[in-house]
């Protein structure tokens, strides 16, 4: 027994894309779909509860802003004599600390398919919403979204970007048993860093470290749960 879960939602387009023929992977050019594009099997895992919010009050940065430098308006501490070092200019740092899990933020509505049959039954769920997802970060970065996101490639040796797409088109199938509830959600997971952020001043006097909680698109996929 199938039991198929096809929906479509129509949403603003500042953040979704709705389109009616776009597949292929994150990032690429948008091209008409031959076929669904099946799930990777490391998606196929079945949790227990809906995915995790980020632990933090977050903001997502918008496209428009991941190469902005912010605006710093703080003030060297005074130099203890007139001949004080020279640091040349102004320096705003970056360094990642710590990377954490991953955590999944979807792109349109969460499907879900009820087993009501006495027996183990095949769920399939397809996206049909096309949506981009971002950076979101806690706490005061001194550098741009792009600077970070070099250094905690460097740290890390990992992939993260500063958007993914995840398109529809893509398709799950896993086993409900009998009298559960499938739930499906797609969309991108993000993942989470830890980091400080300063300032070096002209004067070679530093500011104090803040930290910098972000959130980095790391790859598309599904988030499933039973209960």
């Amino acid at each position: 027994m199938e039991i198929s879960a096809r929906h479509t939602a129509f949403l603003s387009s500042a953040t979704l894309l709705l389109c009616a023929a776009l597949t292929g992977p994150a990032l690429a050019a948008d091209e008409a779909p031959t076929a669904s594009v099946s799930a990777p099997a490391e998606d196929s895992v079945i949790n227990t509860a809906p995915p995790e919010e980020p632990e933090e009050a977050v903001t997502e940065v918008p496209d428009d802003a991941v190469n902005v430098e912010p605006t710093y308006t703080g003030k060297p501490a005074p130099g203890s004599t007139p001949d004080a070092r020279d640091c040349g200019q102004t320096q705003f740092v970056y360094k990642p600390t710590k990377q954490g899990r991953q955590y999944h933020k979807g792109v349109g509505p969460t499907n879900a398919n009820y087993n009501g049959t006495s027996r183990t039954a095949k769920s399939t769920f397809t996206s049909e919403v096309t949506g981009e997802i971002g950076v979101a970060v806690s706490g005061d970065l001194q550098t741009s979204v792009n600077t970070m996101l070099i250094k905690i490639k460097e740290k890390f040796t990992v992939t993260v970007s500063a958007k993914l797409t995840a398109k529809l088109g893509n398709t799950i199938s896993v086993d409900t048993p009998s009298r559960k509830t499938t739930h499906a959600r797609y969309g991108v997971w993000r993942l989470k860093h830890t980091g400080v952020g300063y300032v070096i001043h002209t004067n070679c006097t530093v500011s104090p470290e803040k930290t910098v909680v972000s959130y980095s698109p790391y790859r598309v996929g599904w988030y499933l749960w039973e209960n």
